[in-house]
């Protein structure tokens, strides 16, 4: 042992201690007449410190490599989103084989139209974690460019003291030993402060690192997050003109004089095909409702409270119930609900407590819902664009049951509200004032 610091001296001498440049300030370690007994409780100490030091630089490291990580995902992410790109052109022209059976051209316009609204769920998803990801990103830059900034002050404290000190300072310090055994001592104390020097020097080069990660991985969380609400812009404007082309054919088949009595025809077979799945449903759920009466008596029971807005964004009653001429085929015609003109996406609202009967697509009524409050009485919701709860779901008053859409024999983003009691449609108003 006593060889090596013996070596460790005489290559300290020789280098004439120029070589060995700190970094860090050490407050009390100008100080030449510093004990034995205080040289060794340094000792114990930098030994510490360096077992630490490291473990930072681990750290450190560990962290880069995360931030790489977060980089090549934030470049998948974009590459994810450039690739899955709607192809609004190719669906409008596939979809003009079907136009001559309107019935079959609503339903696969209605299953586009079902793809684009799964996709803009998906980057509105993903624009959610992006902005917290973006969030986390900036607190972790700035963290790494308040320790950069502390460990520079530092190092250029440090760099001053060795200036005001000289290059003879640790020449000076070993041969002011008062023997064999303090010199040897100082000798290793000063090559432990020199490791140190070179540990805290590598880890501000590391931290720099870092500190560089972090920005590329906050400029790469930004771009996927434009990126992304760039293409759910894209992809609304998609889902908007498959609704004006889906509109326009409906309003152009039923508007044309030589297909009028047909299109009228054809909307009383839809309406009765409505009421015909209404009322099979209605009968599914009293056969249910026997049985558990049966077995123990725990049937849905409605207990005569409001109903809450089944469209809380809705803008205005674009067609309200009862008789009314209809809009397109200007025929006196029964409606029997309420229709709520409201933005697409925007939020349905279970009416009441009660039980999910349907939650299914027809080729009329779109995406909808049908739900039993008991004592006979049912609300349905019609034309969504997703639905959010499925068959023998139980819900509750005020519950988000799905979202505002256009699909069916629609010509534009609405909800149709109906109710229903004993078999028979009843005003909703009824229920709702």
């Amino acid at each position: 042992m006593i060889r090596k610091k013996l070596m460790s001296l005489m290559l300290i001498c020789s280098l004439s201690f120029c070589m060995l440049t700190p970094c860090l300030v050490y407050a009390d370690e100008d100080d030449e007449s510093q004990s034995q007994e205080d040289l060794e409780k340094k000792d114990d100490e930098h030994d510490y410190e360096d077992k630490n030091r490291g473990a930072t630089i681990d750290s450190l490291e560990k962290s880069i490599k995360e931030k790489q990580g977060q980089i090549s995902q934030a470049q998948e992410d974009r590459k994810k989103i450039q690739n899955n790109i709607t192809d609004i052109q190719g669906m409008v022209d596939e979809l003009e084989d079907q136009k001559e059976d309107l019935a079959v051209y609503v339903t696969e316009l209605d299953a586009n139209l079902e793809e684009i609204q799964k996709k803009i769920a998906e980057l509105k998803e993903l624009i959610e974690n992006k902005e917290a990801e973006i969030t986390q990103a900036a607190a972790d830059l700035e963290e790494a460019e308040r320790i950069q900034l502390e460990q520079y002050e530092a190092m250029k404290e440090r760099i001053k003291f060795m200036y005001e000190k000289g290059d003879n300072y640790y020449v000076e310090l070993i041969f002011s030993a008062a023997n064999f055994g303090d010199m040897v001592n100082k000798a290793d104390y000063i090559e432990q402060l020199s490791n140190y020097d070179k540990k805290k020097l590598e880890e501000y080069v590391a931290n720099c690192e870092y500190v560089e990660a972090c920005k590329l991985s906050l400029e790469s969380e930004k771009e996927v997050l434009d990126a992304a609400k760039a293409e759910v812009e894209n992809e609304e404007a998609n889902l908007e003109t498959l609704i004006t082309e889906k509109e326009h054919e409906i309003v152009s088949k039923q508007t044309d004089i030589d297909n009028k009595e047909a299109a009228i025809k054809e909307y009383e077979a839809e309406i009765a095909a409505q009421n015909e799945i209404i009322r099979a449903l209605e009968a599914e759920v009293l056969e249910e409702k026997k049985r558990l009466a049966e077995e123990s008596g725990n049937a849905i029971k409605y207990d005569g409270g409001v109903f809450a807005f089944p469209a809380p964004s809705y803008k205005r009653v674009s067609d309200d119930y009862g008789w009314r001429i209809h809009p397109i085929l200007g025929v006196e015609q029964f409606h029997n609900g309420i229709d709520f003109a409201a933005p697409g996406g925007s939020p349905i609202i279970c009416a009441y407590d009660g039980q999910v009967v349907a939650a299914d697509y027809s080729g009329t009524m779109g995406n909808y819902i049908m739900v039993n409050h008991g004592d006979g009485v049912y609300t349905i919701y019609m034309h969504a664009s997703a639905l959010y709860v499925s068959k023998g779901e139980k819900v509750v008053r005020g519950e988000k049951i799905g979202a505002i859409g256009s699909t069916g024999r629609s010509t534009g983003n609405h909800l149709h509200f109906s109710v229903r009691v004993n078999g028979e449609y009843v005003s909703p108003w009824n229920y709702l004032k």
